[in-house]
């Protein structure tokens, strides 16, 4: 059994994340922004936050997004501040929730350089990127996981298998499987300092 930190609890993988780790034995403690049922109150840009509740955790799961911010400066400095806080919290693997659309393709052209591809949300794109661009300048032993495509909300359904596999589109994988692919990266770690996506 591991302590695991899921640091964006109330959002769809993060809460999917805490379901699958506890369902597996796991001792779980959800972060959340603001007060919830069985959910602690924590601000991810705050390092000192970060170190604290992350003490005597294992691995951190940090699915995290903030509508009201620039995603320009919240996503920088969200990766900062876990970067930080890990490492004074001596917590040394962590999990990020990433972005399809910054992965590369089956031909090596990132997703959000397709054709076709919504270009009115790039500096959103380029936020999460910046977030890894963070990482990858730590010590960290992080890995970033995103749905190949997206996330399924017509089949909401868990059917526990998942492969790695390039950036499309048209790929869909639901929450909960999502969730497995998560937990896996802290069970049985296969990907270090890397960005990887995950599709049934």
């Amino acid at each position: 059994m591991s302590k695991i930190l899921v640091i964006g609890a109330r959002g769809r993988a993060g809460s999917a994340a805490v379901t699958e780790a506890k369902n597996r034995g796991h001792d779980v403690i959800g972060v959340a922004r603001t007060t919830d049922a069985g959910l602690v109150v924590g601000d991810v840009t705050d390092a000192g936050q970060v170190a604290e509740l992350a003490v005597g955790s294992d691995a951190v799961i940090a699915g995290v997004y903030d509508g009201g911010s620039d995603p320009g400066e919240f996503f920088p400095r969200a990766a900062q501040a876990l970067v930080d806080g890990l490492e004074k919290a001596g917590v040394r693997r962590l999990v990020w929730v990433g972005l399809a659309s910054i992965l590369p393709t089956a031909d090596g052209t990132l997703l959000m350089d397709t054709e076709g591809y919504p270009r009115e949300y790039r500096s959103f794109f380029l936020a999460h990127q910046a977030a890894l661009d963070v990482f990858a300048a730590s010590s960290l032993d992080w890995v970033s996981i995103a749905p190949t495509g997206d996330f399924d909300h017509e089949d909401p359904s868990r059917k526990g298998t998942y492969r790695v596999a390039p950036a499309d589109a048209q790929e869909r994988i639901s929450y909960a499987d999502f969730a497995v692919a998560l937990v896996d990266e802290i069970d049985r770690p296969e990907y270090h300092r890397a960005a990887i996506g995950v599709v049934v």
